[in-house]
């Protein structure tokens, strides 16, 4: 098997912790408070990543600095707005909401760029807002907290990406991406000491949710991803990431008991559509532009 085959099967590994990071979160709220449980993830993760990388940690210079703690507060309010949105709606739901992020980045880029989105991002707009609104309304004629919690953090995390693709330019990338860990780390223990107990977790499900999110898909994810992508495309990356809903749809029917709802399906069908034409118009991008590089090079 190729490098790239075996970079994209464990890219799909790295997804599929992701959604279980939903079922995670959810237990983590059993037993702990929201910000008590991004500090425990962020800097566990923290703690043992930096170990991995010491030496690359120690040669940080300013601007990793300065940019790991952007991209740190960012990953601080996705983390926490994602932990109270999951007070109030479904691991299913959220995951699907989060997936936003796929047809959000190219619609903050067209913006950028002040041109307007193509014909196949317009589609998946239309397709995923159908999706979302199939998804969180209500037969009270209301939204769910909870959800619009959750597509807030979805929008943070699409000004994160965003960012990091201009950031990563820069800076060496795992030093970067560790040190973004702890500066959330440090603002979730801070908002755990000005609004929460600070306080460990008192039963083996708690610990077993802590430790699940901090090494598996906080410290492994990251750092997975990191190698990963130096041997496949962003498209191919892209394609993987939406599948993360349905991972997240299957670990919380399999451990929490959520059920698939017609109102999960059909809404959870129409925004992995939207996810699949944007990836899609990417992918075909990306053919097109290949042959030109690789003639420019001989």
């Amino acid at each position: 098997m190729s490098l790239q085959g075996k970079a994209n099967i464990l890219m799909v590994i790295v997804t599929m912790f992701w959604g279980l990071s939903y079922t995670f979160m959810v237990m983590g709220l059993e037993v702990l408070e929201a910000y008590n449980v991004v500090a425990l993830r962020c800097l566990i993760a923290f703690i043992i990543a930096g170990l991995i990388f010491l030496p690359k940690m120690l040669r940080v210079n300013k601007k990793t600095i300065f940019y790991a703690s952007i991209q740190g507060a960012i990953l601080f309010i996705v983390f926490a707005l994602s932990l109270f949105g999951l007070k109030t709606t479904s691991a299913g739901n959220a995951g699907f909401i989060l997936s936003l992020t796929v047809v959000l980045v190219p619609i903050f880029t067209s913006f950028l760029e002040k041109r307007l989105p193509s014909r196949a991002v317009s589609f998946a707009i239309v397709a995923t807002m159908i999706g979302i609104t199939v998804l969180t309304f209500k037969e009270s004629l209301s939204f769910q907290t909870g959800d619009i919690l959750v597509a807030i953090a979805a929008v943070c995390y699409s000004v994160y990406l965003i960012l990091n693709s201009t950031f990563t330019k820069d800076v060496e990338s795992i030093s970067y991406g560790v040190y973004q860990l702890g500066v959330a780390g440090v603002l979730g223990a801070i908002f755990t000491l000005v609004y929460e107990t600070p306080q460990l977790p008192a039963t083996s499900v708690g610990w077993a949710a802590v430790l699940g999110l901090a090494i598996i898909c906080t410290a492994f994810c990251f750092i997975a991803q990191a190698v990963v992508q130096q041997y496949t495309s962003p498209t191919h990356t892209g394609l993987i990431f939406s599948l993360e809903p349905i991972f997240a749809a299957i670990f919380a029917l399999v451990f929490l008991g959520e059920g698939l709802t017609t109102q999960l399906l059909i809404g959870g069908a129409f925004i992995l559509v939207g996810n699949f034409v944007a990836q899609m118009e990417q992918f075909a991008t990306a053919k097109k532009v290949a042959p030109i590089e690789s003639q420019s090079s001989i």
